[in-house]
């Protein structure tokens, strides 16, 4: 963050100084919703939640190093009083970011947005001092505190945005106004919410009726193999970029394969020239992704064959995700248990099938949540997937979401015993511990909610990533 003094935040917010002997003190450190993680000038940012409240840490952030906090109410030790914590922060957000010469990219999508991310990520180093953010950061709370972190010296601040309903992302483009905004995909994830692909993808397409006119230097990045996100150049003034593996994208694949290792590799094609691409990450999904971050970094004048370099050397920066690590048995664990919906389950399905050519794979699969009237349908299809597939075993975990995995999968083979469904994580591990040989690959995936993560960590008990 840059340094700004108490008495700049309380201004930028419209908060009233609350127990501050002198506005002048800045902050210099990071502003945190955690008190866990206060470093010295941080400012602490006391949310009342639906199980802790924030203020209740107040002195302890203090005591750890704070220099003051942002509440709703006094609470003993210095603070800038607001009516909303969450609407003041997007207000110090674009103060902060407004007064930087920063580039902001902002990426949207169904799935891939925090893979592509990381990839992003490492890309826009290479061109100069760039802030993106840790983890999944994308809604209100997690946008401004990842713009926050942007310096005086900050070229790239990269920012994820994701939507549980409409409006959302444009509030967050109205936070941080993006130059360049990047669509990835419309998939099933949220048609609870949205009700269909096409309610997701008026949600998604806020990203680009966000964005500046082509004359002001917006550019709206979008996805040429999927028609709802095509669609959107309709929606924006911006100038259009096109990826993927559509002959007419700008940025595009040819020749997509992967090795022996289910890792892609392809000729990445641009306006500039073409070079080869090998990416360490598992799964041919992970190839849109790398073209969305291509087109983005050649956009801002990376040379082709240095995108390829980056691509083919980038790994993921986020844990869970397609996270790969392999045992002293040769057992190779796959966690992709961060989050969950159909496009990314199909997506992991295929990356097991290709890594386990000639060897045993199991699918330990959970509830892929916020489904809504097509909850059973997908999750059937899903449980079908696994056996046209070949994967030799199914551990469908959890209550009725579970039981319609295994039902797919009953119903499209003659699985038998071979699709198997357990009632929590432990039943899954007592299952493996006992029936896993060495040379078995195992992926561990659902939504983020079910907390499968504790099969694969089970699993593994201190092994390490193969990376």
């Amino acid at each position: 963050m840059i340094p700004l003094s108490l008495a700049e935040i309380a201004a930028a917010v419209s908060g009233q100084q609350r127990d501050i002997p002198d506005p002048d003190i800045r902050v210099t450190g990071p502003v945190v919703y955690d008190s866990r993680k206060v470093a010295p000038g941080s400012l602490f940012a006391a949310f009342d939640g639906e199980h802790v409240d924030g203020h209740d840490f107040a002195h302890q952030a203090v005591s750890s190093g704070a220099v003051a906090v942002l509440a709703t109410r006094p609470v003993g030790v210095p603070a800038i009083i607001v009516d909303d914590v969450t609407a003041a922060l997007g207000a110090l957000a674009r103060r902060t970011v407004e007064g930087l010469g920063t580039q902001v990219v902002a990426l949207t999508g169904s799935a891939g947005k925090t893979s592509t991310k990381d990839l992003l990520a490492q890309l826009l180093e290479r061109l100069g001092p760039t802030v993106w953010p840790d983890g999944s950061l994308n809604n209100e709370i997690g946008l401004p505190i990842t713009a926050l972190r942007a310096a005086d010296d900050t070229r790239y601040l990269v920012l994820e945005m994701g939507a549980r309903g409409i409006g959302h992302i444009r509030y967050l483009a109205e936070l941080v106004p993006p130059k360049i905004g990047v669509v990835l995909n419309v998939g099933a994830a949220h048609i609870g919410e949205f009700g269909s692909r096409q309610g997701t993808a008026q949600a998604k397409g806020e990203l680009v009726e966000a964005l500046p006119s082509a004359e002001d230097g917006g550019v709206a990045v979008l996805n040429a193999d999927d028609p709802l996100v095509r669609a959107m150049a309709a929606r924006t003034s911006a100038r259009l970029l096109l990826f993927g593996e559509a002959a007419d994208a700008d940025v595009r694949a040819e020749n997509v394969r992967l090795t022996d290792q289910g890792r892609p590799a392809f000729t990445l094609h641009t306006p500039t020239g073409y070079s080869d691409v090998t990416l360490r990450l598992y799964g041919e999904h992970h190839v849109s992704n790398a073209l969305a971050a291509a087109a983005v970094a050649c956009e801002l004048g990376m040379p082709v064959e240095e995108i390829a370099e980056a691509l083919s050397a980038a790994d993921t920066l986020s844990r869970w995700r397609m996270e790969v690590s392999e045992r002293a048995d040769g057992v190779t664990v796959v966690n992709d248990a961060y989050n969950a919906n159909p496009d990314s389950m199909r997506a992991a399905l295929r990356a097991l099938a290709a890594m386990g050519r000639g060897r045993r794979t199991w699918a330990v699969l959970g509830e892929m949540a916020e489904l809504g009237d097509e909850s059973l349908t997908e999750h059937d299809a899903v449980g079908r997937l696994a056996v046209r597939l070949n994967v030799q075993k199914l551990v469908a975990v959890g209550g009725r979401e579970a039981a319609w995995l295994d039902m797919g999968a009953k119903n499209e083979g003659s699985w038998g015993e071979e699709s198997v469904h357990v009632s929590d994580a432990q039943a899954a591990v007592d299952l493996l511990r006992g029936e896993l040989r060495p040379g078995d690959v195992v992926l561990v995936k659902a939504s983020r909610s079910v907390g499968l993560e504790r099969i694969a960590l089970s699993l593994l008990e201190g092994e390490v990533p193969v990376r």
